[in-house]
């Protein structure tokens, strides 16, 4: 007979495969039976194990009401620590939803609770997940800034995990500063050590970057090659929420190399997986795109129209990097220059 332990083990066991349906589903069982048992603690455990799930699924919505659920039972508990573990889920929740300044917030508390308690592990991850939410506002310098405070973390931890996804975000906020040397040696090292850790997530996001990188430079068949191997990763993962932006950075190969009926396919394609998972920075991506296309094939009134759009949407949300892509985009409307452009 399933106890709620194994259960919960044998989520875990999927999760670290990222196999996240199977995972989900025995999470789930396993709270099932911790109930019956009135088992708060392990119910708590189990909540904050879902909201990560949820996440790296895509499911904001859910992970964001199973870490509130965690945030919940640990205030009746008096479990501080899970409290702030529950904060942080909540805050990266939030900046992948498009809300920043919410996100800064209770990624802060969790990271001054981290702080205060001598938790070093905490103190890292906090730090990475401050740096991505920089990057989010539009702040690259920063961003660079607290990657480079979070590595350090990393390395004397001597977190091989922790170290791949810092260089993962080193990668792309160089690419965004147009430092395309240093965003591809970022992402090389990056994959090396998810190579090392049979880590086929992160395996798959430093291959998008690395074909990135290679886009940026005008390399579009070794950008191509990258993302194949990106794209063959995920759809085993079934991630949709980092596949999403490998779809789009495929669109743009397809646009800038003047295929812009494949590329209108595939940023359909990338923005059906940004609205599944509600990313809205995604899908002024893919409207910045078809903007383009419809300039390049003679609608320019049309193309202005939706990257007006796009920039009403960047400015809700005050997202400063795309909020400045779309200007660039209009400025091209108006001097007729700059088209295709290949955006980082």
């Amino acid at each position: 007979m399933a106890t709620g332990n194994s259960a919960f083990n044998e989520a875990n066991e999927y999760r670290e495969q990222a196999r996240y349906k199977e995972a989900i589903e025995s999470y789930l069982d396993a709270l099932k039976l911790f109930k019956q048992d009135n088992d708060k603690e392990a119910a708590l455990d189990c909540f904050l194990s879902l909201g990560d799930t949820f996440r790296a699924k895509g499911e904001y919505l859910r992970a964001r009401a199973c870490y509130q659920k965690a945030a919940s039972i640990a205030q009746a508990l008096g479990d501080v620590t899970a409290q702030a573990d529950a904060h942080l889920g909540k805050g990266l929740t939030l900046r992948a939803l498009g809300y920043w300044k919410e996100a800064f917030q209770f990624i802060r508390k969790a990271y001054d609770f981290y702080q205060t308690h001598v938790d070093e592990e905490g103190q890292a991850f906090a730090l990475w997940a401050e740096a991505g939410t920089w990057r989010i506002k539009g702040d690259v310098a920063m961003a660079l800034q607290q990657f480079q405070k979070a590595m350090k973390r990393y390395e004397e931890l001597d977190n091989k995990s922790g170290m791949g996804y810092c260089y993962c975000g080193l990668g792309g906020a160089s690419r965004i500063a147009q430092d395309y040397t240093q965003s591809a040696q970022s992402y090389a090292k990056a994959n090396h050590i998810f190579k090392g850790l049979r880590d086929k997530f992160g395996m798959a996001y430093s291959f998008c970057g690395l074909g990135n990188a290679r886009r940026m430079v005008e390399d579009y068949t070794g950008a191509h090659d990258f993302f194949n191997r990106a794209s063959l990763l995920y759809q085993r993962i079934g991630d949709r929420v980092s596949y999403a932006y490998t779809v789009w950075s495929i669109a743009t190969v397809h646009k800038i190399t003047g295929d812009l009926d494949t590329a209108g396919t595939e940023y359909t394609r990338a923005e059906q997986f940004f609205k599944e998972t509600r990313d809205p920075r995604g899908q002024i991506y893919c409207m910045l795109g078809y903007g383009e296309i419809d300039y390049l094939n003679g609608n320019a009134k049309k193309g202005e129209s939706t990257i007006r759009t796009a920039l009403s949407s960047a400015e809700k949300y005050q997202f400063g990097i795309e909020k400045e892509y779309a200007r660039q985009l209009l400025g091209g409307f108006k001097t007729g220059q700059g088209f295709p452009f290949n955006l980082p």
